[in-house]
């Protein structure tokens, strides 16, 4: 989902590998004078935003902002939560942090975070993406501000397709079962779904109007017992069942491009970058390859799908507030989302920009599918429960012959346990 490239530019630093937690600075000048020259620092991760689209970027907006300098530090994922957690805790900090979505409420929770709330209607908040504006909002208050996003589509052979006399995509859940029903002959499969893609699975659960986890006052309660999310696992298995997903693994073991490159799988389940593995994987389906939103229960509405991606957040430590405030006002505005749009097939931070991503079939389903965006409950304790793999572990179980309410019922404890921990 990520571009690759970055490089230094005559006016843009940009730093490779950061070897100190390097701040904005100020260069002597009358204090508070406007005049005064500035340099902002701006966290990026690896492989978010072209070498290209970062120069542009930079050198349009130091030619509108005159005596600002914008020195922008690439970090890399590895280790980047405790290398944020130490800078937000400095007072040192950069001035403009990109971070994943899901991360804000960690970060929020140490204090070291600046309250943007009160900017989001000049923003266009309203306008905001769900599954980028809620994970950065906390107990009412906005902290990160959606950049940019990405969601899973249903990828399929266009051959296949044809082959078993389907000429459209499906457009409800009922119709994706008819028509994977219909794939699932001939010694193909009609989709390839590992039983642990839960990232898939919560899209269902929300889709009957459940969720992972829900916040009862200030106490965390595991929601997968309940009569919705267990009918979101009751369509899961349906669907699973119509091919030879492992029901003990994910999508990465085995990965699951090289499974449908082999040319026997009708559908699969990713963001539309995995067509791009698929056909590195076997060539001769470059061009065979369509892609559909999630289908959703009903027709009018695509189907509910986590919404990945980045935030932007200014630490409380920034020595630049008002001007770290600029230049997330510019990131996150329309001509830089526009732009970014096109140029990484990313789905921009509003729903109204949905439309730039017309001309790329697989970006605009992906956009579609932007639409019904939701996000993992908002605790900073909701790592500690992937990292567990508690509901990789529960659908396992109840795609094996266990009882799918039981096992939800003992998931759902160990869920409500993680995120009640006092850190």
């Amino acid at each position: 989902m990520r571009s690759r490239f970055l490089a230094a530019a005559a006016v843009l630093t940009i730093t490779a590998v950061l070897t100190a937690c390097s701040s904005s600075t100020e260069s002597p000048g009358p204090a508070g004078s406007a005049a005064a020259p500035t340099t902002l620092t701006v966290w990026v991760m690896r492989d978010s935003v072209s070498d290209s689209l970062l120069k542009s970027f930079a050198a349009d907006y130091q030619a509108a902002h005159s005596g600002v300098t914008l020195d922008i530090q690439i970090q890399e994922w590895d280790g980047i939560g405790q290398k944020v957690t130490s800078a937000l805790a400095s007072n040192d900090a950069p001035d403009v942090i990109e971070v994943g979505n899901t991360q804000v409420a960690e970060y929020a929770a140490s204090g070291g975070v600046k309250d943007l709330t009160d900017k989001a209607a000049e923003l266009n908040g309203t306008d905001w993406l769900p599954g980028l504006a809620e994970p950065g909002k906390i107990d009412g208050r906005q902290y990160g501000i959606p950049w940019y996003a990405a969601n899973r589509v249903v990828i399929y052979n266009k051959d296949l397709f044809a082959k078993a006399g389907v000429t459209a995509p499906p457009k409800t859940r009922d119709e994706w079962i008819d028509i994977t029903t219909k794939l699932n002959k001939g010694g193909a499969q009609g989709i390839y779904l590992p039983g642990q893609n839960w990232y898939t699975l919560a899209g269902f659960i929300w889709d009957e109007g459940g969720d992972l986890a829900v916040q009862e006052g200030t106490t965390w309660k595991g929601a997968l017992d309940t009569p919705q999310a267990l009918a979101g696992m009751d369509f899961y298995k349906k669907l699973q069942a119509l091919g030879d997903g492992p029901r003990d693994s994910d999508e990465a073991n085995p990965p699951q491009a090289d499974v449908f490159a082999k040319g026997d799988v009708a559908q699969l389940i990713s963001a539309p970058g995995g067509a791009v593995a698929i056909e590195k994987a076997n060539p001769e389906l470059k061009g065979k390859l369509g892609f559909f939103p999630i289908p959703g229960k009903t027709a009018d509405k695509p189907g509910a799908v986590f919404t990945g991606g980045s935030d932007l957040i200014i630490p409380e430590a920034s020595k630049n507030q008002d001007a770290a405030y600029e230049v997330v006002k510019a990131l996150a505005g329309e001509k830089f989302q526009t732009d970014m749009a096109k140029e990484m097939s990313y789905v921009p931070n509003r729903v109204s920009l949905a439309g730039v991503l017309s001309g790329s079939e697989g970006a605009a389903a992906m956009a579609v599918g932007a639409a019904n965006g939701h996000a993992t409950p908002n605790s900073p304790n909701w790592a500690a429960v992937e990292a567990k793999n508690v509901i990789k572990e529960y659908m396992t179980a109840a795609l094996t012959g266990g009882d799918a309410a039981a096992e939800a019922a003992k998931a759902s404890q160990v869920i409500g346990e993680i995120l009640n921990t006092k850190s």
